[in-house]
């Protein structure tokens, strides 16, 4: 599994998943921080990743309008503030997380198309 981080989670997650041999990206240091949503998720399509994202109401929308137009997404995994603060004292829980949720679905393609939350 391939995955990018939206801009907003703490910018340690990505190099510490690496580190553990994970195929992670952040948004930050693609420089796709500066692309509107659908652009974002454009990208991620086209480099075959996953997004974990905090953003719902937007992507469920871009979502959407892709099913109409029969466009298919790489994978949308959702987190919300509530159980997953996006704090600096959250990396570790994160990085476990994502870790465990990666290693469960190794294939480039294991949510191709799905929404899921961690």
């Amino acid at each position: 599994m391939r995955l990018a981080l939206d801009h907003h989670y703490p910018a340690p997650i990505a190099p510490l998943l690496r580190a553990r041999g994970l195929d992670v990206v952040s948004a930050r240091e693609q420089h796709w921080d500066r692309l509107t949503d659908a652009e974002l998720l454009r990208c991620c399509t086209n480099d075959q990743r996953a997004l974990l994202t905090n953003n719902v109401a937007d992507f469920m929308q871009i979502v959407r309008d892709w099913q109409l137009d029969r466009a298919r997404h790489s994978g949308l995994i959702f987190t919300s503030d509530r159980q997953w603060p996006r704090t600096k004292n959250m990396t570790g829980r994160f990085v476990d997380a994502i870790e465990d949720l990666m290693e469960q679905r190794p294939t480039d393609d294991a949510f191709a198309g799905l929404i899921v939350w961690l």
